[in-house]
């Protein structure tokens, strides 16, 4: 039988409206279809000024063509820092420098400001999967970058990495399952196939939760008095909520969540990553990925959670508030789309990165990994060693949170 697996044309384009917007799309449906890896959506993140060259996301996406046809693609960024990835490499640059080295530029393959796991290396079959690494790879050396990593990439990302010899490096999220424990036998079940492993739950075989009382009432006595006090404390503050879905969301939901959004970063000393444009496009090219929660209190709204949704999921996004009251965090972020996704009969709700405490709101550990390529031989030998301890402190950690699951034990 013939091997094709290098019978590709490469393509590096600067920008991604230079890419086929459907074909691009039609290897995402292959892989699941993730809203964050939509042609659209990164687009948008360069089109709105959001994710720009001057703001040090340089894009050079590669496409692997045969025949005519793409067979094959990803987003590559030259990185001139760190930020907006949620990986973090901040020691391993700072050791180059320390020594010398250059570190800046460095590849990127991920979604920018958008901690989600799914697909990052969009391919028609595995062989063409493998071959978009050695591109990217290829690409990285002729232009003597010192690095390359792939951020939150799903098992088939992961084994074609790993099987190019990436290392790879574990972190941990946190994810509500929709599934209620049925008792007397032993599994819970996980989140679809890509999406990470929850940590497993007592209970067994497994349904949908028929309603947020019977969610619930599979938790702890200690966690379920805990949620029904932090509900009420907000209705009680007289704070009550709407939700709006797709083109239901009006400009002007979009211009106040806009605000909240801006001053929850200001607030913490940063301009926001993404700019007012960008949810324009969103609302005009993609009203059907996002699910707006708007709390009111005496008639005027005061806070807002916008949440994606898309691939069977819901994903935590953004919060703000113009007010303080006590536990609307929780209200917002958490126990609104929670409550949504059950009466919606959504898989899964994803919380994003970081934030253990979100364990006692039934969101939980799930381990995400992403793959890293570095061409100094002896940082890279360095790289490695540091990787197989903290992977081993990772176990550690996820057994340690294992432990305190909020679930009743039967």
């Amino acid at each position: 039988m013939p091997d094709f697996s290098n019978d590709y044309v490469t393509r590096v384009l600067g920008d991604p409206r230079e890419v086929d917007a459907p074909a691009w799309n039609a290897l995402l449906a292959l892989a699941g279809g993730s809203p964050f890896m939509r042609h659209e959506y990164l687009a948008a993140l360069h089109d709105s000024g959001s994710a720009t060259r001057d703001a040090g996301w340089t894009p050079q996406f590669v496409t692997l063509w045969r025949e005519g046809e793409l067979h094959a693609a990803c987003p590559l960024y030259l990185k001139s820092h760190s930020y907006g990835e949620y990986v973090f490499d901040w020691a391993w640059a700072n050791a180059y420098e320390q020594h010398g080295v250059r570190y800046y530029p460095k590849g990127l393959t991920a979604v920018p400001f958008t901690p989600v796991p799914g697909p990052r290396l969009l391919a028609r079959d595995a062989d063409a999967r493998s071959a978009l690494v050695r591109a990217v790879l290829d690409l990285c050396r002729k232009k003597k970058l010192s690095s390359w990593h792939l951020l939150f990439g799903d098992e088939e990302d992961i084994a074609a990495c790993s099987g190019a010899g990436l290392m790879l490096r574990h972190t941990v999220q946190f994810h509500w399952i929709n599934s209620a424990p049925t008792p007397g036998t032993g599994v819970s079940a996980l989140p679809p196939e890509g999406a990470g492993s929850a940590l497993g739950r007592p209970g067994g075989e497994t349904a949908s939760y028929a309603d947020f009382d019977a969610f619930l009432a599979s938790l702890t006595q200690e966690k379920r008095k805990k949620i029904r006090q932090e509900r009420r404390k907000v209705a009680e503050a007289g704070v009550t909520f709407r939700h709006a879905l797709g083109a239901e969301i009006t400009t002007s939901d979009w211009d106040f969540f806009y605000r909240c959004y801006e001053r929850t970063y200001l607030e913490h000393g940063n301009p926001p990553y993404l700019t007012r444009d960008f949810f324009r496009r969103m609302a005009a090219q993609m009203p059907e990925n996002w699910l707006l929660f708007v709390a009111e209190r005496r008639g005027r709204p005061i806070a807002c959670s916008l949440i994606g949704v898309g691939d069977g999921a819901a994903y935590g996004r953004y919060w703000g508030a113009l007010e303080r009251v006590d536990c609307l965090h929780f209200e917002a972020c958490y126990y609104q789309p929670i409550a949504w996704c059950i009466a919606n009969g959504i898989a899964r709700f994803e919380g994003g990165a970081q934030g253990e405490h979100k364990m006692a709101r039934a969101l939980m550990p799930v381990k995400t990994t992403s793959a890293h390529w570095l061409a100094h031989p002896a940082f890279a030998d360095a790289v490695e060693r540091f990787l197989q301890r903290e992977g081993r402190g990772i176990e550690g950690y996820l057994e340690h949170l294992e432990a305190r699951s909020p679930f009743r034990q039967e």
